[in-house]
């Protein structure tokens, strides 16, 4: 018998968890199918964790407007969700006086767009906030709304969220085909099963066209995957103390320097447009390129303090489409299509997709109502995610407190983040499990530091084989065909002489 719902989100990013939350206020069956092991392992996955002013997108587009109504939304957010958000503000940084006549058009753009606090500053004000600026600088914008937050955190507080209101998910699920009556969508297929519904969400991120091409919408559309590149340095070696981004170009948003939630420098990305919507691998000439773009921003940055590379994708459209006036490159799709019923799609929602994430879920919701949906609020609806403890970040009389009550908190399993025992079990038996140790590593922060995993690994296998109740050879990195381990080598057979 196919198990029927009210609506079913494609995709378990950041957008479909943020939407999730929202269906799950209401009244009514919600499922979000995700072809992954986890949450998040997407574009959310390996992304810079800005939380974008919105001075950047094209004035009057729905991106703009996603943008800055989503940044205003995160204080509340970070007080009902308890994930990690710091309002630190950002820079576009001018090298040289060419520069300085950018900081003015982004400016203009800003003011259009709707966002507040913003300010045109000298160089030497510059030098001033920033000790490891490069001292040629000229001026810089100043957004007081950026932010910073971890992205993974924020994906997974609001898909815990709506779990916890009911929201069913299912993992290593991927949709195939959609079930159709007329012009009416009343289901999906997928490689777990067939799943009715009177609406399907389409937020699956790198693949969103191809699941709007199977309902048969925007035959023109298509991701052309954008690579991102990153360094990451070790926080013992250099921090930097602000949000830093360079003047942009017609190819992005540029090779920016920021800190980060966790302490960490990191740089990147640059934008290489490829065909591969799985190639996530690192380039040599991608990380000259970060490099030599880095530097214009801050000279004194040292290779060898680089502790990890990492590469994600942006689900970038492919420019002009046939509407006039519309670039799938420089604006998002969210739409009930006219000639799909039972349909909410979603496309190009690439930056600032995470900043505009709970806004691009409030306009899910004004869509349905808009098309007749009676959405009835549950009077049970709980809006607060529990905070879990975080051993690093704690004072020794509060650490002290803790393992009195749970001695497994005071069992540190990685040295360089401070991650313990009763954490990575608290993440295990979390509303949505954390059943692989990259799902671990993206929760707690463990594997992270400067020997990335090499202490903690072995412990976190023989963690989740116990909890599990499965063998150690079957727990894995990331999910399916990345088991750590392939056979005992302990175990010997001793041959009897006698």
């Amino acid at each position: 018998m196919q198990e029927k719902y009210d609506f079913i989100v494609i995709g378990a990013g950041v957008v479909g968890c943020m939407i999730a939350r929202w269906l799950s206020r209401y009244e009514g069956r919600v499922l979000v199918i995700e072809k992954q092991a986890d949450v998040g392992m997407g574009t959310t996955a390996a992304n810079t964790s800005i939380v974008h002013a919105g001075y950047d997108p094209v004035p009057g587009s729905l991106k703009a407007r996603m943008n800055v109504k989503g940044n205003a939304m995160w204080d509340q957010l970070k007080a009902e969700l308890n994930f990690a958000f710091v309002r630190s503000g950002d820079y576009v940084v001018a090298i040289g006086e060419e520069e300085l006549p950018a900081l003015d058009t982004l400016m203009v753009q800003g003011r259009k767009n709707g966002v507040p606090g913003m300010m045109i500053i000298n160089g030497a004000e510059m030098r001033a906030r920033e000790k490891n600026i490069n001292p040629n600088v000229s001026g810089a914008l100043w957004a007081s709304t950026g932010g910073i937050c971890d992205c993974f955190q924020v994906n997974v507080a609001a898909g815990e969220s709506a779990a916890m209101n009911g929201v069913e998910f299912r993992f290593n699920t991927a949709f195939e085909d959609f079930i159709m009556e007329g012009d009416r969508i009343i289901g999906i297929k997928t490689n777990q099963g067939d799943f009715l519904s009177r609406w399907v969400v389409n937020a699956a991120g790198l693949y969103s066209d191809v699941v709007m091409h199977k309902a048969g919408v925007r035959p023109e559309f298509k991701i052309q995957p954008r690579k991102g590149e990153y360094f990451v340095f070790d926080r013992a070696d250099i921090q930097i103390d602000n949000v830093l981004f360079p003047v942009p170009s017609d190819a992005g948003k540029g090779i920016m320097v920021t800190n980060t939630v966790h302490g960490n420098t990191i740089i990147g990305p640059n934008a290489q447009i490829i065909d591969d919507k799985e190639d996530t691998s690192t380039t040599i000439p991608g990380m000259d390129e970060i490099w030599e773009g880095s530097q214009k921003l801050i000279p004194s940055l040292d290779r060898r303090h680089v502790i990890a590379t990492f590469a994600g994708l942006r689900a970038m459209g492919n420019g002009p489409c046939k509407t006039p006036g519309v670039n799938y490159n420089k604006d998002y799709i969210i739409e009930i299509p006219e000639n799909v019923r039972g349909f909410v799609n979603l496309g190009g929602i690439e930056s600032p997709g995470l900043a505009s994430s709970p806004a691009i879920a409030e306009e899910v919701i004004d869509l349905l109502k808009d098309a007749g949906e009676d959405l009835r609020e549950k009077k049970d609806w709980e809006p607060i995610r529990p905070a879990r403890p975080r051993y690093r970040d704690m004072s020794h009389k509060d650490r002290q407190l803790l393992v009195e009550m749970d001695p497994q908190f005071g069992r540190v399993i990685c040295r360089c983040e401070n991650v313990t025992e009763g954490e990575i079990l608290a993440e295990i038996h979390a509303p949505i499990p954390a059943l692989t140790y990259d799902a671990i590593k993206r929760r707690t922060w463990l594997g992270t530091g400067r020997c990335q995993g090499g202490f903690d690994m072995p412990r976190v296998v023989a963690i989740l084989s116990r909890e599990l109740g499965v063998s150690p050879m079957e727990i894995t990195k990331r999910g399916h065909s990345s088991e750590y381990l392939v056979r005992k080598t302990k175990d010997l057979e001793i041959a009897d002489d006698n």
